[in-house]
């Protein structure tokens, strides 16, 4: 870092960060509800019950692929076995992760073990919900899927304005209470994409268990995060945390961002920086990863053994990242795919990628020769602006738009 970012870092540091008051923490291990127990991930007591989850959850979006795009069941099986002998037993999957698979690999990697020892978060997939027919046998296939015979945790799936709409026409609500009472499931939430006005009706129609939203340092201000944490806090509703990493794109950000963080603390990892933000708000129960390589594990595992809330200078130091970051005209794409498929087969969370590698400090050339290598289909120059991604994007991008700017910057046409 030369003399004039160092100065300028210093003046963004004195001022008071955003973070600092909602990040505060207890003094001591009671008063926060953590628990710290030697050599296991730490944990938290969920509302008032004896249950404690774990304060890292093990996301199944990105599962490991091996050759050819295949699962690596492999090692698959063996990254499960890994966070079961380091407490890490919350595992969050979903109707549509890994092309209808996920439900499938998450019950065969735990099959070993009893029913007991681990917590499983299943979602309705309300996008596909047209009928209360549908619900039923989504759901019940959903229990077979996961070889069990209730969820501990069960979601109404990325709820927004639209997707409310059917929650009340078809109710929803009394569809999941009903099977609460049937006892298959024991806490009912919901995951969230909209913005904070919607959240806010959502929470007040009914007493939620929990909610699942998106959380990190970056969308703290830009994808008004902290308004939605402030909601379900002032609710009562312990907040799970997906996308902390927004896609991975903070484990690499940019290289102005890494040196902000490496400057305070030369051995800890962008992504350790942004993990330890999430699992520092107060109300956060667990945070999601979506982990699909065994060091990814490995190095979450080390950073929750046992966590370390964030002090109040590096919150500060965040704020400068945040801001820093927000800067570098980074495309907020967390790689979800819910934009595909395109009706031209443009490969949009893959163009975004590589976009967003050369923002983050990769070199035009670069950039151009990984176009290149995409087959002609897959390539952003094959958009005909049909619209038929807008509106499906939970980040709000406008993906046309998005591609006429990088033919532009890039020359690229």
């Amino acid at each position: 870092m030369n003399r004039r970012d160092f100065l300028k870092n210093g003046i963004l540091l004195a001022s008071l960060s955003p973070f600092a008051r909602l990040l505060a923490a207890p003094a001591d291990k009671k008063a926060s509800g953590i628990s710290f127990d030697p050599g296991k991930i730490s944990r938290k007591r969920f509302r008032n019950t004896a249950l404690a989850l774990p304060m890292l959850g093990f996301g199944t979006m990105r599962i490991p692929r091996g050759a050819g795009d295949a699962v690596d069941k492999a090692l698959w099986q063996r990254m499960v076995d890994k966070a079961m002998e380091a407490g890490l037993n919350h595992f969050d999957t979903a109707w549509f992760y890994v092309g209808g698979k996920s439900e499938n690999l998450v019950a065969e990697a735990l099959q070993k073990y009893p029913r007991s020892s681990y917590t499983l978060a299943d979602k309705l997939p309300v996008r596909s919900i047209k009928t209360l027919a549908d619900a039923e046998r989504i759901f019940e296939e959903q229990l077979k899927k996961c070889r069990t015979g209730y969820f501990d945790f069960y979601l109404l799936h990325a709820l927004n304005r639209r997707h409310w709409e059917t929650v009340k026409k078809l109710d929803l609500i009394a569809f999941v209470e009903k099977k609460r009472k049937e006892g298959k499931i024991k806490n009912i939430g919901f995951s969230f994409h909209d913005s904070p006005d919607i959240l806010q009706q959502i929470v007040n129609a009914y007493k939620w268990d929990f909610v699942l939203l998106q959380i990190n340092y970056l969308d703290w201000v830009g994808y008004r995060s902290k308004e939605q944490y402030e909601i379900a806090s002032k609710a009562g509703i312990p907040v799970m945390v997906m996308e902390p990493l927004k896609g991975g794109r903070l484990a690499n950000p940019p290289e102005r961002v890494t040196r902000i963080l490496k400057a305070q603390h030369p051995d800890s990892t962008p992504a350790q920086w942004a993990f330890r933000f999430a699992a520092s708000l107060p109300n956060v129960l667990t945070v999601l990863s979506g982990m699909s390589a065994m060091a990814h594990l490995e190095e979450n595992i080390r950073t929750f053994t046992p966590l370390k809330p964030l002090s109040d200078h590096e919150k500060r130091t965040l704020d400068v990242a945040a801001r820093v970051y927000r800067k570098s005209g980074i495309i907020p794409c967390t790689g979800c795919n819910y934009c595909l498929p395109c009706p031209v087969d443009v490969n949009i969370p893959k163009n975004f990628s590589i976009y967003n590698d050369y923002k983050a400090g990769g070199s035009a050339d670069q950039a151009e020769d990984a176009f290149d290598a995409l087959p002609d289909d897959e390539a952003f120059t094959s958009c005909v602006n049909c619209g038929a991604c807008l509106g499906k994007c939970p980040q709000k991008i406008n993906i046309p738009e998005e591609f006429k700017k990088m033919s532009k910057e890039l020359n690229i046409s």
